[in-house]
């Protein structure tokens, strides 16, 4: 084996950088070495391999960080007389910059930030409009008998987003009847009237809080399932498989999710009441409250009305919370970072529907009189 070597020689202002001898990966210089020996005086830099034996990825990964150096140092480096392959090499591996993080310089202002981010929300609040057509479409296919979706998928997802939840809805459910008898008991005793911490919780519970506690459950638990699944099936490149065979998506993924969630939430809101009801009784039994007077005053407190509006409630949150979670997971990237990211964006992204569609909602029951 023989030696590698360099040699420089200086034309004028161009230095030439001849490469001898085997440059094998452990014998060869390296880079660091060969541009700390280059002269201050050297305006450009011409490679010559006319001596130069054998060679392996050693070199190329010196005359990269060469390459480096001559672009941070602002001169030409000629590599028109190196082998072939080590062209490619070199082109290869400057093609894509070196990445550098944002600094201030970079920012062209506020008035680019502000705009950046108003395209940037248009474009979410255009894909989330499209998704929600879309569903909505598969939907109105699936009442006609035309869509392509399993009964057993439905099944299986009303199982897992249902049955298998009851335990955190009662206890949620269990602690805010609770925590609203005991509000309302300690400034109704003041005048007197304990017994209408009945009404105070039964309204509260069927018309708000029943459903937008199972709602906020549902999202934390549901929403987030649905999109680390489809985020996992995106990952894995599942979905892009139904997809080449011809599968809807939306009819085949999206919908089963949808109908589950339509179909358990409002079953789930009049369970959430009911506990909530009981746990408000046991506050108001320890208040003075018998268990005969507040059952009597809480069906003196609601009526259907009142009954209704926590269920049309729920079964929007049931469409948002599917929505959020579904459209998460399909926009999932391609990593498992990418995973955690849509799950979080799928709960969030639920909380915030909830919390605007029952304040529109609470403002149109207003308007209505209800």
């Amino acid at each position: 084996m023989t030696l590698a070597t360099f040699d420089i020689d200086m034309h004028d202002d161009n230095c030439v950088l001849s490469l001898a001898g085997d440059w094998q990966l452990g014998q060869a210089p390296l880079g660091a070495d060969i541009c700390a020996a280059l002269p201050a005086t050297c305006h450009a830099v011409t490679l010559t391999t006319t001596e130069l034996l054998q060679w392996d990825s050693s070199l190329a990964i010196a005359l990269l960080q060469l390459s480096r150096w001559c672009e941070q140092q602002k001169l030409p480096l000629n590599v028109q007389n190196t082998p072939q392959g080590l062209q490619q090499l070199l082109l290869l591996a400057t093609d894509v910059p070196v990445y550098q993080t944002a600094n201030d310089d970079a920012i062209s202002g506020m008035w680019a930030i502000l705009r950046q981010g108003l395209i940037t929300q248009g474009l979410q609040v255009h894909d989330g409009l499209v998704f929600v057509g879309e569903s909505t479409l598969a939907l109105g296919r699936w009442l006609r008998g035309k869509a392509s979706t399993r009964r057993s998928d439905i099944v299986f997802f009303i199982e897992q987003a249902g049955p298998k939840g009851l335990a955190i809805v009662t206890l949620i459910s269990l602690l805010v009847g609770m925590i609203l008898a005991y509000l309302g008991s300690v400034q109704l005793r003041q005048l007197g009237a304990q017994v209408y911490v009945a009404n105070l919780v039964a309204i509260g519970m069927v018309r708000e809080m029943g459903a937008l506690m199972t709602g906020v459950i549902m999202a934390g638990r549901t929403g987030a399932a649905y999109a680390a699944q489809l985020g996992t099936m995106q990952v894995n490149e599942e979905i892009d498989a139904l997809r080449v065979m011809g599968i809807s998506t939306m009819e085949f993924l999206v919908l089963p999710r949808l109908l589950a969630l339509i179909f358990i939430m409002p079953l789930m809101c009049i369970y959430s009441d009911v506990i909530g009801m009981i746990g408000g009784a046991i506050v108001a039994n320890g208040m003075g409250v018998s268990y005969t007077q507040y059952i009597l005053q809480t069906q003196v407190a609601i009526d259907w009305v009142d009954i209704s509006t926590g269920l049309i409630k729920s079964l929007i949150f049931g469409f948002l919370i599917a929505i959020a979670g579904c459209q998460a997971g399909l926009k999932c990237g391609r990593d498992s970072n990418a995973v955690g990211l849509a799950t979080t964006s799928a709960v969030v992204k639920a909380i915030v529907f909830l919390v605007v569609s029952d304040a529109a909602l609470n403002i149109l029951y207003d308007k209505l009189g209800i």
